[in-house]
């Protein structure tokens, strides 16, 4: 295999509305939806659709929505070999609401992604490239990231922001954050003014020699930081559909 994911594998339901809901607030939606998602899952298809080789590790449910995801994985070309069946846990779930103006709120019940242990990731050898998030239990990331995977790039989107995610920068080859998730982990008030304060403060959080952070920057790009260098490439304007899982799919393909 090229590149190796790790993590969250959800049914994602989503409705669409034409505002976002304020707290306490009922509104109705004019579609609802169901899409596979989770961050292991959208990064590894994304990164299969780019033409890489892709394993997936991740677990889901023993239920209908399970055999759906896997198969969802299969025809895009993704290897399901690692990833397991929990004989009582729900797969995961998300609920998603979409404005009109493309905006979201999410929320994740984790399911069976919540039984990923280090036992079940430790299978990967061979990658060259590891891709990994926070959307699982945190000791299964670590432990493969901390594991020696001799000529094996390891790429970690740090996301959702969890303090305890930062105990694994040092091991990490290559660090993908926002925005926001940038300032929380830099300790700063979010949003960060300008691309200089994003690189200001992704300087910050290198931890170690030849280490790399990636900033996506939304509608204005990505910002690339390493030791020596600050570089901003600028994002091609579209019109906005729906920015969920756009995060996702710009690791997969970095991956």
């Amino acid at each position: 295999m090229s590149v190796c994911v790790v993590g969250a594998i959800n049914l994602d339901r989503v409705a669409r509305v034409a505002e976002l809901p304020r707290p306490g607030e009922t509104v109705l939606a004019s579609g609802l939806s169901r899409h596979a998602g989770g961050k292991g899952l959208n990064q590894a298809v994304a990164a299969a659709r780019a033409g890489a080789d892709v394993a997936m590790i991740g677990l889901v449910g023993g239920d209908e929505a399970g055999v759906w995801l896997l198969e969802v994985m299969v025809q895009a070309g993704v290897d399901t070999t690692h990833v397991g069946r929990h004989p009582t846990a729900p797969t995961g779930q998300a609920f998603i609401t979409v404005s009109e103006a493309g905006e979201n709120t999410i929320v994740v019940a984790l399911g069976a992604n919540a039984a990923l242990s280090p036992v079940s990731v430790s299978p990967v050898c061979g990658a060259r490239v590891l891709l990994a998030q926070l959307e699982t239990e945190l000791a299964p990331v670590a432990s493969l990231l901390e594991a020696e995977l001799p000529g094996c790039l390891k790429v970690l989107n740090a996301a959702p922001a969890l303090p305890a995610g930062a105990q694994m920068f040092a091991v990490c080859d290559v660090l993908v954050f926002n925005q926001t998730e940038l300032a929380a982990y830099a300790g700063l008030p979010a949003p960060l003014q300008g691309v200089d304060a994003a690189a200001q403060a992704a300087r910050r959080l290198l931890a170690r020699p030849r280490q790399s952070v990636v900033v996506t920057l939304g509608a204005e790009g990505v910002l690339i930081v390493d030791a020596v260098r600050a570089e901003h490439l600028p994002g091609r304007h579209v019109p906005v559909v729906d920015t969920v899982g756009a995060g996702d799919c710009f690791c997969g393909v970095l991956a």
